[in-house]
């Protein structure tokens, strides 16, 4: 296998599937829709924000995953999604409103494409150099601490997601507690699909207690019957200007974080080393955060939701994401499809998001563990409590024109803290 640049992925139906493994063509297909599902709030919900097309991301989100798959050889299984650490840069660099389409889109695009080759060329340096010096950055302190960070980070979102009245916050709570249920008791292929099952449950659930009983908001399935099958995203061209590159391009910093957290979390989840094609990785997603640029989109990056499903199902199998890539960029062609996740109610996804940020904050205590991290050691703990706080807060400061979010400022601690502290044993 190790002269093979792609692995020779064998067939397992149970138990824990590992990146070259497989699940059956049909199993396969079913696990590709589920990835597609949980990333498709936070991938359209990035490009409302910053007023872009979501068509677009998706579009984007799913060619930048088949290209990330064809560039690390099916080693590393990841989706790429429309990454939030983009929103304020590109807020800030266009002048967006916040209401409907943003007339600056060109203008952001460039920035995005300087991000993504200044990403794509770390990801050579470290081809060619190794990752030694990533590693003295970012040992498992740092990289457990962020990865806590990120899920902790999307708490209050989560949460807030939950709702605002009495009812909503009571069927989130019953939610959360189907989707455990659907966890811990289903069996078989059925338990890995567990958040779609989950979420057809709970939908099915609230429908009943609102459309038929009258207790909440009524899903409202106009918008379903008006959207066409069809319709093309709408791309548009960059147009590079160096105030908007300049603003832009830091967020390398947390795209590289994000990359290096997650192939970290995968390591300990799977016990398979994919630390070698760390360069591939962030080449990978370099490029096709330049390639999203170029048609119109968000920047992508590898998405701690679809971490958090692997965890959830022990389904670590890489052939599952040029699945869900695919399936994308159809459903990116289909207005229909995206009337039908807006349906899900708020709760209902609010519930998904406690439990799917959850596991990946539990990802990032699972690589302390595996790695042995020794919080009694005051530097550990000082690197450990310093990022979490300050990325649970979302604690953020501004370097120049530039506003570092609170994932980039706990980010940026965890890696200072870590090099300039000297572990001192306590005396006894």
């Amino acid at each position: 296998m190790k002269n093979s640049y792609f692995p020779k992925w064998s067939v397992k139906t149970a138990g824990v599937i590992a990146p070259d493994e497989t699940l059956p063509l049909g199993q396969t297909l079913a696990m590709g829709i589920q990835h597609v599902v949980i990333m498709f709030g936070s991938t359209v919900l990035a490009p409302l924000i910053m007023g872009l097309d979501p068509n677009v991301a998706i579009f984007m989100s799913g060619i930048g995953t088949l290209l990330f798959f064809l560039v690390v050889g099916g080693h590393v299984p990841s989706y790429l999604g429309s990454s939030f650490a983009f929103i304020g840069v590109v807020i800030a660099a266009t002048g967006y409103a916040g209401s409907g389409p943003n007339p600056n889109i060109p203008v952001a695009m460039g920035g995005v494409i300087a991000c993504g080759v200044v990403y794509a060329l770390v990801g050579l340096i470290v081809m060619f150099t190794g990752i030694k010096w990533i590693e003295r950055l970012m040992p498992p302190v740092v990289t457990g601490s962020i990865v806590m960070t990120i899920g902790l980070n999307l708490a209050p979102v989560a949460v807030k997601g939950m709702g605002t009245t009495t009812f909503e916050q009571w069927y989130a709570s019953a939610a959360v507690l189907i989707m455990g249920f659907v966890a811990v008791y289903l069996r078989g292929f059925l338990q890995k699909l567990l958040i779609l099952v989950g979420i057809v449950i709970a939908y099915i659930f609230y429908w009943i207690l609102t459309n038929l009983m009258g207790l909440g908001k009524p899903i409202d399935f106009q918008p379903l019957y008006d959207a066409s099958w069809f319709g093309f995203p709408h791309f548009s061209a960059p147009v590079f200007q160096p105030e908007a590159m300049i603003l832009i391009v830091p967020v390398v910093v947390i795209l590289i974080a994000e990359n290096l957290g997650h192939i970290k979390a995968v390591n300990v989840m799977t016990h398979r080393n994919l630390d070698p094609y760390i360069g591939r990785s962030f080449f990978g997603d370099g490029l096709a955060t330049i390639i999203a640029g170029f048609g119109g989109g968000p920047g992508v990056t590898t998405y701690g939701e679809n971490i958090g499903v692997m965890e959830a199902t022990r389904v670590y199998s890489t052939l599952i994401f040029p699945v869900a890539g695919l399936f994308a960029i159809l459903l990116s062609f289909s207005p229909k499809f995206g009337a039908v996740i807006q349906t899900i109610p708020g709760p209902l996804l609010g519930a998904v998001s406690v439990v799917v940020f959850g596991f990946i904050a539990a990802a990032g205590v699972r690589i302390m563990i595996e790695n042995k991290i020794d919080l009694a050691s005051s530097k550990n703990l000082i690197v450990t409590a310093v990022t979490l706080i300050i990325g649970a807060g979302d604690f953020s400061l501004k370097i120049g024109g530039f506003e570092l979010g609170g994932i980039g400022t706990a980010t940026l601690a965890a890696i200072l803290l870590n090099l300039i502290m000297e572990d001192r044993k306590q005396s006894a």
